[in-house]
């Protein structure tokens, strides 16, 4: 290739490179041991592989109860566990990331030009929700990474034959299968398609024909699947569709919605504002910014119906991505009112990116270190547990431990503060007449989310005929406190 070429393209994308740059330096800031959902997934993700390679028993139904296809990311994510442990899985979700990023430049470079593109990929790439996806090995990343590559498929063929739209297809269903509330983001992609062709100059019929057929075969592709793999319907709806609802505050929920997207959706509508006195085609320009404006809100309503904000601060992320562009163009015509226009990219439009970029730093790092530290737990529990079908082990949070000892350990061995049949019992007497008999080899307490239940079965091992004595109190450091893992062990 000419060096000249390669020089002239590098200078063209010094601005991305600078935001990729900046966007794994941050993320590398971020350390702790595994979240309970990554250890979960990665477990699961080898018990999956294991059986398609071994048909070796999972001793569990993942599709019922995960919010995805376990046979999507949770093995692909265990295909790199397996040679690069948890930092890799925690880098293939990086490597998603950076790729999101990335294509929110190309996205917005054809949208709105090459200053808001720059601006676009800054607040993205730093935002609090990036990243922390960024270094959180979960369905996330990947499935923000598949949305990013559809919205710039739609994007990119806007001056193409209207079939070429149904390359966005597959991609789509892939996203919506790697996790399902993915598909609250469907609709966007489907409208984007179909407006940006007379954003760009083209018919509406033209855009019209564009949606419906992007639209007819996301639907169909998507049945498809659902009827190749039955087993993932009971997931979807008790997950996504039938998922039970909390009693969070809706005054929390969107306090939360500010602090870690805010922002970027203020900046979005500066854009639309843009669009509707800046674009050629103001009409279906302004819907187009307004169409990626408004979904920005989608994770917040979605949740604020659920009332919850468990993983609103993940899920945030993914309006982002949608809102970006248009918060580029509307920061970037911002901070050229009254500059010459043949500036670079105004100091101001940087400086933000670089406050802006610090704040998420500061959101993100507590939130990335609130959970507790297992280092501790699991160098305990290693030299007490081990393979046989007569060791098992009761632990309140069996994620973490069950996926750092899982060459030491059988799935069947472990067992959980949640639910527990024995002898016919269910509840707290089942557990307490497991330990009156020594049915559990180790019984582990963090007095977390059965912290009332946790402290009935302490009362019972202190009072247990069977001889169950406190082997030690391991503590687990947090950004918020110190957790105290409590390791009782029948004698």
């Amino acid at each position: 290739m000419n060096p000249t070429a390669v020089r002239a393209a590098l200078r063209d994308r010094a601005p991305l490179l600078a935001v990729l740059a900046l966007q794994i330096a941050l993320a590398y800031l971020l350390t702790n041991t595994a979240f309970e959902d990554e250890a979960l997934y990665l477990y699961a993700g080898h018990r999956e592989l294991d059986f398609l390679l071994h048909h070796t028993p999972t001793y569990d139904t993942y599709s019922s109860y995960f919010s995805g296809a376990p046979f999507l990311y949770p093995v692909l994510a265990a295909l790199v566990d397996s040679a690069l442990g948890l930092e890799g899985a925690r880098a293939l979700s990086l490597l998603f990331m950076v790729g999101a990023t990335a294509l929110v430049w190309m996205t917005a470079r054809r949208l709105y030009g090459r200053r808001s593109a720059a601006v676009a990929a800054a607040l993205f790439g730093v935002s609090a929700p990036t990243l922390f996806m960024s270094r959180l090995a979960t369905y996330d990343a990947m499935c923000v990474f598949l949305l990013a590559a559809a919205l710039w498929l739609v994007v990119r063929t806007a001056r193409a034959n209207p079939a070429w739209a149904l390359m966005a297809a597959p991609v789509l269903v892939l996203a919506a299968a790697t996790k399902y509330a993915s598909a609250l983001y469907l609709p966007t992609v489907v409208a984007v398609a179909l407006l940006v062709v007379p954003a760009a100059g083209g018919t509406w019929r033209r855009a019209c024909v564009r949606g419906v057929l992007l639209a007819a075969a996301t639907a169909a592709l998507a049945w498809v699947a659902l009827v190749a793999w039955p087993s993932l319907r009971q997931g979807l709806e008790q997950t996504t569709v039938n998922r039970a609802a909390g009693a969070e505050p809706l005054s929390n929920i969107l306090r939360l919605s500010a602090v870690w997207g805010g922002w970027i959706a203020v900046l979005a509508v500066v854009g639309v504002g843009f669009a509707a006195r800046t674009q050629s085609r103001r009409v279906p320009a302004t819907l187009l910014a307004g169409a990626l404006t408004v979904t920005a809100a989608f994770a917040t309503l979605y949740q604020a119906h659920l009332g919850t904000s468990v993983s609103l601060h993940k899920h945030i992320g993914f309006g982002l991505l949608f809102a970006a562009p248009v918060a580029g163009l509307g920061l970037a015509s911002a901070a050229r009112l009254g500059a010459s226009r043949a500036r670079a990219l105004p100091g101001f439009a940087l400086g933000v990116c670089v406050l802006l970029a610090f704040y998420a730093n500061h959101a993100v790092a507590p939130m990335y270190g609130g959970w507790p530290d297992s280092s501790g737990e699991v160098a305990a529990l290693r030299p007490l547990v081990g393979l046989g079908t007569d060791q098992r082990y009761l632990v309140e949070e069996n994620e973490i431990p069950r996926y750092y000892l899982a060459a030491r350990t059988e799935p069947f061995q472990w067992l959980t503060t949640y639910y527990f049949q024995y002898k016919s019992l269910t509840g707290l007497p089942a557990y307490q007449a497991a330990i009156r008999d020594g049915y559990f080899n180790l019984v582990v307490l963090d007095y977390g989310p059965t912290a009332a239940l946790d402290r009935q079965l302490k009362a019972a091992l202190k009072a247990d005929p069977a001889g169950y004595r406190l082997l030690a109190s391991v503590p687990g450091k947090t950004s918020h406190g110190t957790q105290t893992y409590d390791i009782w062990q029948r004698v």
